[in-house]
């Protein structure tokens, strides 16, 4: 009997302590005032992706090297950081994944700054995607490289003025593949 009594007035002391922790907070009385300068946080939504390129990402990847084209736009201080805006072009026959951009920037051959950008989903075959680096802005800048690498391997870039168009440019600038 004496069991019985102690069982239950523990599971009922459970209980208790149960609805307390599981109880929702009531709301605060006055909610404070929105201010005038404050601007909504709103996620903006990715460009939505044409099917075709949908399509062309599915394929497998590159495995070993591949070849991109970019171009290099103009590298610009702002408010303490260097920007620097780059059009690439997979000119590889199959995706590339995981394109990683290093850019280094040198003062009297001393690396002084650097950044690192990622591309995060794969780059279709003739597709061509912008990337913006920002680097913290040092004094006395006065050269820089950049370095790219995919996931499974090197990668081959080749600075242009001008994209090459179609499948014509793909077979010159890259070697024919293998046979098995």
């Amino acid at each position: 009997m004496r069991r019985l009594a102690l069982t239950s007035a523990f599971l009922f002391g459970c209980l208790a302590i149960a609805a307390a922790a599981f109880a929702q907070a009531t709301k605060s009385p006055a909610p404070t005032a929105a201010r005038k300068d404050a601007t909504p946080a709103v996620a903006t939504a990715p460009a939505p992706v044409p099917e075709e390129v949908m399509k062309a990402r599915m394929r497998p990847a590159v495995k070993g090297t591949a070849y991109l084209e970019f171009i290099q736009g103009p590298t610009k201080p702002t408010k303490g950081e260097l920007i620097t805006v780059i059009k690439l072009k997979n000119v590889s026959s199959n995706p590339v994944i995981g394109l990683k951009i290093d850019q280094y920037f040198y003062a009297s051959q001393k690396e002084v700054s650097a950044c690192t950008e990622r591309v995060r989903h794969p780059i279709a075959a003739n597709e061509v995607v912008d990337v913006t680096l920002n680097c913290p802005l040092k004094p006395g800048i006065n050269s820089s490289n950049m370095m790219f690498t995919h996931a499974n391997g090197q990668v081959k870039p080749q600075s242009v003025k001008k994209f090459s168009e179609g499948d014509d440019a793909k077979k010159s600038s890259a070697p024919p593949a293998a046979k098995k």
